[in-house]
């Protein structure tokens, strides 16, 4: 019997389990956690801001967070996908894909004109798929120079 694959909007109430899956794919990729609790006071705090959280499945077994903001260089929103992860046992089924196509589907109709990501290099399966919907890697263009990536803690 297969499991459920409807993605939803999440709300508030589903801050525990949000937090739950952040804290499991941090742990999973060796980043620093804060603990669940944690994560799921700070979305509460952050709900009524451009947060957005899709959830898949019955778990949930699977999260999309989005984030906007204003952009400069059009009249819609700039939407940011944050994070996107699928717990490992539900992995290969078609959840992933169906979180991002929903991602791309919300973007779309909050009028951002692009979405962007960044992920991993050995991170190869989430690789494929952002390719596989159409995703461009700006870093290593075929004409253009390297794009690099920076960041620093305040």
């Amino acid at each position: 019997m297969s499991r459920r694959m409807t993605v939803r909007l999440a709300h508030a109430g589903d801050a525990k389990a949000i937090g739950r899956l952040l804290h499991d794919f941090n742990v999973e990729y060796s980043e620093p956690a804060p603990d669940a609790a944690w994560i799921a006071g700070r979305l509460r705090a952050l709900w009524d801001e451009d947060l957005v959280v899709l959830l898949v499945g019955d778990g949930p077994d699977g999260l999309s967070l989005l984030r906007y903001r204003p952009s400069l260089w059009s009249e819609g929103p700039e939407c940011y996908l944050a994070e996107l992860y699928v717990v490992p046992a539900r992995r290969g089924n078609g959840l992933g894909r169906a979180l991002l196509e929903a991602s791309l589907e919300h973007a779309r109709s909050r009028g951002a004109d692009r979405i962007e990501l960044g992920t991993s290099e050995d991170d190869v399966a989430a690789r494929a798929l952002y390719e596989k919907l159409g995703f461009t890697n700006r870093e290593r263009p075929p004409d253009g120079p390297v794009m690099h990536v920076y960041e620093r803690e305040l």
